[in-house]
């Protein structure tokens, strides 16, 4: 899957997603590899290159590992995560952390969003997450906001909208202020991710995608 995204007016960067059934450690994992950069002037004045990993199990969809590269800037971080959901315990650079047994990493809650029977939900109802972000746990609870139609370049899409709760403060105003829509099909790949910062709006549009199951 391949995304645009947009600083208001301007285009300021593409993401590219890839899905890879591998091994690690002797047993079936899906290997999700992000790769997010800025292009044309945004790359010129504040370079991006970030690679977000996650290997997670087929059945459970839980994350097995989890790898941030971050390049931005001058500013540079790898961190590296496994998880054992039996003990509850995250492992990190850092040292050994406590974390529920249903936690998530942010790339591969992405799969377990997408693995929802959102037909069973009502509008307002809200699904709960648990992540590890950066060393902390990060509650992601997310409220399902029914079914919109969300147009890209001349193409409608049919889509689920999700509303995550994001804390107000430096970045977002509301905790309203990003918003994600899914496709309202059995592939339910995101279209379309907002955000509504202090410093203006970003949209993340799909652009080009292959190899869906459905």
């Amino acid at each position: 899957m391949e995304y645009i995204l947009h600083f208001g007016p301007i285009n300021a960067g593409k993401g590219i997603n890839n899905l890879y059934l591998e091994e690690l450690d002797g047993k079936p994992v899906y290997h999700t590899h992000l790769v997010a950069q800025t292009t044309g002037l945004a790359d010129k004045l504040y370079k991006v290159r970030d690679i977000y990993e996650g290997y997670f199990d087929p059945e459970t969809l839980l994350p097995v590992k989890s790898i941030r590269d971050i390049n931005e800037g001058k500013y540079k971080k790898y961190d590296e995560v496994t998880y054992d959901h039996t003990l509850g315990k995250a492992y990190s650079p850092s040292g050994e952390h406590d974390v529920p047994k249903d936690i998530r990493d942010m790339t591969t809650a992405l799969y377990y969003i997408r693995s929802i029977h959102f037909d069973t939900l009502e509008y307002g109802d809200i699904i709960p997450l648990n992540t590890f972000f950066d060393d902390e746990l990060f509650p992601f609870d997310i409220r399902y906001r029914g079914k919109e139609k969300v147009k890209i370049k001349g193409t409608v899409y049919n889509c689920i909208k999700l509303v995550p709760f994001v804390e107000p403060g430096r970045i977002f105003e509301t905790e309203d202020d990003m918003t994600i829509w899914i496709s309202d099909d059995p592939n339910k790949i995101p279209i379309r991710v907002k955000f509504d910062l202090v410093v203006g709006s970003i949209k993340c549009d799909i652009v080009s995608y292959s190899g869906l199951k459905y």
